[in-house]
């Protein structure tokens, strides 16, 4: 069937025109590892390949059944403290979690489409330390879902890569530890027996009887055999930690170093986020003439509108390529659904991620211009905050939190509030320290029904429903993104304007 063409990029309101265009700087192209901000709170973020017996080290470590921490494939499992236990399912499409106990199957209830997440809440006093993530088999990842990873990873600030004794990394492993090495993440190894025991001839219950002083210790040298291969690959990962795990002995020196990580790391974001910031409760004047300043911040918005929904048209072009190559070459048909929210949850983290960094820009630049100098972050954040307080004053600001549902019929759905965003989320975040909500793009429950049913497996129908949905995704993300940058002008504008109005900045 011959496939049209791909998403496009909408320039209807194109301003390049403008040959002294203000510049929103650059703007992030990819989702990657980024520092962990002061506000985030610990969390120790679990992967590794499929048959590496992941999920019981981490039972072992906090003293579970492994049956507890399972959970459908392709979802995430964060693990939290609580005095009761919960379990629940955080589905894309829904306000509300699915609530169900750890004493039901595996799998939880019936249920449309695999959860982003599942939250699991347990009396563990490790959890009192940070909270531990789990995520699928670096195998099923993809592109996208190491995008999304890598996001996880810097936000928690600790990764724990499992890999049993007669596994090797892979190509794709060693570049996603690639990745994470040069950031400020803790990186620690956790190595299993595998089926064969350690080094293939011995068993797990052999590996911790004493070794005979002519004897070779199989434990350490497997474990320093992966770590010999990670090293020749990855050199910059020399200083992370190894333990071998087989039972609930060898954990608890993992258990040690994870503990003594989160103690320090806790005292570092502690002293990096000060409890007044410089210039949050200052008198702050404004210049005489700040000039064209509301010309220039029209302009700017504008600009920077277009800029990120470029970059997103680009991004969804290649997201229809691995789509194309998962339907012919790949999985086929039923792997379908699974992609498409994989790559729509690294779009998400790529368009929100975008518009955060315009506008801390558009912001920082318009203020500098109205109050004479770059504002000090107490000063931004007392603007920021002005602005989002702003934003509902405005028709096209309201509802601003939306999730864009991809259906059935390859058209999008809008969803609204706050609750429905956090669905979507597999590793989510606390609280926002920025002026827009995060963009949210998912499927819907009704396109694992199609896809999966029985007998439908039409290649050229299934590039041709990718491609609408696609399409329609591109649409709606444009219309978003442009409606967001409208309101940010006006709320700024608006701001800024009675600054110069009454001499003073009054936010």
């Amino acid at each position: 069937m011959k496939q049209g063409p791909l998403p496009s990029v909408d320039s209807s309101d194109d301003v390049s025109g403008h040959t002294d265009l203000p510049s929103c700087g650059p703007l992030p192209t990819r989702v990657g590892v980024t520092g962990p901000a002061p506000e985030e709170p610990l969390g120790v973020v679990a992967v590794g390949p499929a048959g590496a017996e992941r999920r019981t080290v981490l039972a072992t470590l906090l003293g579970l059944d492994p049956v507890m921490l399972t959970v459908p494939a392709g979802s995430w499992l964060v693990v939290r403290h609580a005095k009761v236990p919960t379990r629940a399912a955080f589905v894309p499409g829904y306000r509300q979690p699915y609530s169900y106990g750890a004493d039901r199957d595996a799998a939880g209830p019936a249920l449309a489409r695999p959860p982003r997440r599942v939250e699991l809440s347990v009396p563990e006093p490790l959890l009192r330390h940070f909270t531990l993530i789990d995520t699928p088999d670096t195998g099923t990842l993809g592109v996208a879902g190491v995008r999304v990873l890598l996001d996880a990873v810097g936000r928690a600030g600790a990764l724990l890569f499992v890999i049993a004794a007669d596994q090797a990394f892979t190509a794709a492993e060693l570049n996603l530890l690639a990745e994470v090495a040069p950031a400020a993440v803790e990186v620690t190894f956790a190595v299993t027996p595998g089926a064969a025991g350690w080094g293939g001839a011995a068993t797990t219950e052999d590996a911790g009887a004493p070794v005979a002083s002519n004897e070779v210790d199989p434990v350490a040298v497997t474990v320093e055999a992966h770590r010999a291969a990670l090293l020749a690959a990855v050199p910059a990962l020399a200083g992370a930690r190894w333990f071998p795990v087989d039972d609930a002995t060898s954990a608890a020196d993992l258990r040690r170093a994870l503990v003594g990580w989160s103690a320090g790391e806790g005292l570092h974001r502690a002293s990096a986020d000060p409890p007044v910031l410089p210039g949050q409760h200052d008198r702050v004047a404004v210049v005489a003439d700040p000039g064209d300043w509301s010309e220039r911040l029209d302009r700017q918005t504008r600009s920077c509108s277009q800029r990120i929904r470029q970059h997103l048209a680009l991004e969804l072009a290649n997201i229809h390529l691995r789509a194309v190559q998962e339907i012919v070459f790949g999985v086929g048909c039923p792997g379908l659904p699974d992609l498409l929210d994989r790559e729509m949850a690294a779009l998400s983290l790529l368009a929100t991620a975008q518009c955060d960094h315009a506008v801390r820009g558009i912001v920082a630049d318009a203020a500098a211009r109205v109050l004479g100098a770059p504002p000090a972050e107490g000063v931004r954040r007392r603007i920021a905050t002005a602005v989002q307080y702003g934003l509902a004053d405005h028709r096209n600001g309201r509802d601003l939190d939306r999730v864009l549902l991809i259906t059935s019929t390859a058209g999008v759905a809008n969803l609204t509030g706050a609750d429905a965003i956090d669905a979507l989320a597999g590793y989510p975040t606390p609280s926002r320290d920025e002026v827009l909500p995060p963009v949210a793009v998912a499927l819907s429950g009704g396109c694992w029904q199609r896809w999966r049913t029985p007998g439908n497996d039409d290649h050229n129908a299934a590039r041709a429903w990718s491609q609408r949905a696609l399409r329609e995704v591109e649409l709606g993300l444009s219309r978003e993104v442009s409606r967001r940058f409208e309101v940010i002008r006006l709320s700024l504008g608006a701001v800024l304007s009675d600054a110069v109005d009454h001499g003073i900045l009054l936010a």
